[in-house]
C-alpha cells in the first residue's frame, strides 16, 4: 500500500439518515433544460432542494458540501412536456400556495424559473429500490410529489417502490413440495 498522510483528514462519523415522508423544503438551485430536437430529450426543470425545517434542515446542502461530486443528491426533475402538464401544474401550485404573494404559473404571470430559488414547498420523499452496479438491490429516496406547506399534517408516507423479486431467495416465491411428501419442512 502506498503511504498516506492522514494528519489533516477528519474521520467519518455516523450520521442520521433521512427517512421517507413529507418535509418542508426550499428550492436551492434550478436549471431549465429545453427540448433538444435531435435527441427529443428536455422540456423540464432540474430542481435542487433541501430540507428547510426540523432536525434534517440543511441535510442535502451538507451532503453536497462534503461530497462536491454528488451533485445529484437533493435533486429531481419536473417535466413540462404536454404529457406531464398535470404534474407540472401541481408543482407550480404547491410553490405558489406555499409562498404568500408569489405566483409561478410558467405563463403570463411568471415564467422565470430563477424566481423559484429560495421558495419553499412541501415534498413527499418515497423510498425506491434500484439495481446497483454490483447486482445488488439498494434503495434511495426520491421526490414522490409536491404539496402546499399548510397541508403538511394531511400528508401520508407512501409505500416503498419495490423491485419485483425473482429467484430462490425471493420471499414472494412459494415453497414447492412434491405430491405425496408429507415430511415436515425443516425451515417451517
Amino acid at each position: 500500500m502506498k503511504k498516506i498522510d492522514m494528519t489533516d483528514v477528519q474521520e467519518t462519523t455516523d450520521f442520521k439518515r433521512l427517512a421517507a415522508g413529507p418535509y418542508i423544503c426550499k428550492i436551492t438551485k434550478i436549471e431549465n433544460v429545453p427540448l433538444d430536437e435531435v435527441t427529443n430529450k428536455g422540456d423540464y426543470l432540474r430542481i435542487w432542494f433541501d430540507i428547510d425545517e426540523g432536525e434534517f434542515s440543511g441535510y442535502y446542502t451538507e451532503m453536497r458540501n462534503n461530497h462536491p461530486d454528488w451533485d445529484w443528491v437533493g435533486r429531481y426533475i419536473r417535466s413540462y412536456k404536454p404529457t406531464a402538464l398535470g404534474m407540472f401544474k401541481r408543482f407550480c401550485s404547491a410553490v405558489s400556495k406555499s409562498n404568500q404573494g408569489f405566483v409561478f404559473d410558467a405563463g403570463d404571470i411568471n415564467a422565470d424559473e430563477t424566481t423559484l430559488i429560495g421558495k419553499r414547498l412541501g415534498l413527499i420523499l418515497r423510498e425506491k429500490e434500484y439495481n446497483a452496479n454490483d447486482g445488488s438491490i439498494k434503495s434511495k429516496l426520491e421526490v414522490y410529489r409536491e404539496f402546499e406547506i399548510s397541508k403538511l399534517n394531511e400528508q401520508k408516507t407512501p409505500d416503498p417502490d419495490r423491485l419485483p423479486r425473482t429467484g430462490a431467495n425471493d420471499s414472494t416465491n412459494s415453497v414447492f413440495v412434491p405430491e405425496g411428501v408429507d415430511d415436515e419442512l425443516p425451515f417451517s
